[in-house]
């Protein structure tokens, strides 16, 4: 498959609004209980507001044209309600901050494994040695000041690595196949919504009649735009140009993003021991970034 001719720079550019988009979307999350409505809510306020953006465009540019029934079949499974009930489930047992350090900081980690096991792609020494920092600091940052911890966090965290691992087969693939921006957002939105949503209205708990106004509308606009459409594109451009395993390794900063904005917004404070994992973080994603290289194989098609 050919390389993307975009620039490094762009790839590198889009990785780091990420980790901005998702570090406010740890914030959003964490008000979710507010809004009263359930994960059901979410997940449907996710496909289907995105739907409406996404569906006339898709008719018009014909998104499905160049896909395999495959393809769009394991694209559109990896970017669906599993994967995003996963993550809005993990919200209900462990606490927010754990949804940006279990799924974001564990991607590089993730990745390397997911290459090894199906491209037989080795990593080299300094992914590996910036892959051990970045977990020996997400370890850090979930344990400090938790002397009481929340009784089944570990559950929470275990669906946060759940959906670390779909996210990460996502970037592997965006790398691979190299979808079209409208093929992405054809099987991330369309055919989930149309998937999903009939067993919405006639199966799922729903609170979106008593939600409050002010709360409802933030977590629609956020939860239903910016993720599903903004977030899709920016990432797979991001693995297209500088690879999976840059991407995935910057996107490891969003813990320290989610933590820095909740001081912030939310007013939380930060321990030393926080501090000092941050940094060691910080060092991680350092080293591990490097040039790209291909992680499937040219011979692979």
């Amino acid at each position: 498959m050919s390389t993307s001719t975009s620039p490094q720079w762009t790839g590198y550019g889009a990785a780091w609004i990420i980790v901005f988009v998702w570090s406010f979307w740890l914030i959003v999350s964490r008000i979710a209980e507010d809004s009263g409505l359930t994960i059901y809510d979410l997940a449907a306020l996710r496909y289907g507001l995105a739907c409406v953006v996404a569906l006339p465009l898709c008719i018009y540019y014909r998104a499905w044209e160049g896909m395999s029934l495959y393809q769009i079949a394991v694209l559109s499974f990896i970017l669906g309600p599993i994967y995003i009930l996963s993550v809005f489930s993990g919200f209900l047992f462990a606490p927010a901050a754990h949804g940006g350090i279990f799924m974001n900081g564990i991607l590089p980690l993730v990745g390397i494994v997911i290459g090894f096991l199906l491209y037989r792609a080795v990593p080299g020494r300094r992914q590996l040695v910036g892959g051990v920092l970045i977990l020996v600091s997400a370890v850090v940052l979930a344990w400090d000041g938790s002397a009481s911890l929340v009784a089944g966090a570990w559950k929470g965290d275990l669906l946060f690595v759940i959906g670390a691992v779909f996210f990460s087969f996502y970037m592997i693939l965006s790398e691979r196949w190299k979808p079209r921006p409208m093929q992405i957002i054809f099987c991330g939105t369309v055919v989930n919504a149309a998937i999903y949503l009939p067993v919405w209205v006639l199966f799922l708990p729903s609170g979106m009649a008593d939600a409050p106004a002010g709360p409802f509308w933030l977590q629609a606009i956020y939860q239903g735009f910016v993720p599903n459409l903004i977030g899709l594109l920016f990432v797979a451009h991001a693995s297209r140009t500088i690879g999976n395993g840059n991407t995935a390794v910057i996107l490891a900063a969003v813990p320290a993003g989610g933590a820095v904005l909740g001081a912030i917004l939310l007013g939380e404070t930060l321990g030393w021991i926080s501090i000092t994992a941050l940094a060691l973080l910080t060092l991680g994603l350092l080293i591990a970034t490097q040039r790209r290289k291909p992680v499937i194989p040219p011979s692979v098609v």
